[in-house]
């Protein structure tokens, strides 16, 4: 019978990590066929469940350094992401409370508000500080903020 568990534990964990974009279960199955052998091999069940941790822990640490040693460390901004941290000119009053606000930044005019409240008036100068969607959220500009 526990073989029978065992290798539906392998198809399983396997499913799971062929479904997802990272590494999640793979520990699992290498855990699950180690204990599926000891289940041929008659070993009891409390040491077959020791085995399946021992081996998943094993293999977990095994291949956790190798797996973060593989990843790209920092994310590669996309198109837009690029202007997030940059200098924008506002272009239509960028007031949260009435819901109004464009800025110009990157060769593009985007739809904007402010990131803590702060009405900003036209003309005036705004980093970027995130993006939601294709609408920006400004404060006040660092770089004149670090001049005065």
């Amino acid at each position: 019978m526990m073989i029978w568990i065992w290798l539906g534990a392998i198809v399983l964990f396997g499913v799971v990590e062929g479904a997802t974009a990272s590494l999640v279960s793979i520990w699992f199955v290498a855990g699950a066929a180690a204990a599926l052998i000891a289940a041929i091999l008659n070993v009891s069940m409390g040491t077959q469940f020791a085995i399946f941790l021992a081996v998943s822990a094993v293999a977990l640490a095994a291949t956790r350094p190798l797996v973060r040693k593989m990843r790209p460390g920092k994310p590669i901004p996309t198109n837009l992401d690029r202007v997030i941290g940059q200098t924008g000119k506002v272009t239509e009053t960028v007031d949260n409370e009435n819901a109004t606000g464009a800025v110009y930044v990157d060769g593009k005019i985007w739809t904007a508000r402010s990131a803590d409240g702060t009405v900003f008036p036209k003309e005036t100068l705004v980093t970027i500080s995130k993006m939601e969607g294709v609408k920006l959220f400004v404060e006040k500009n660092k770089i004149l903020e670090e001049t005065r």
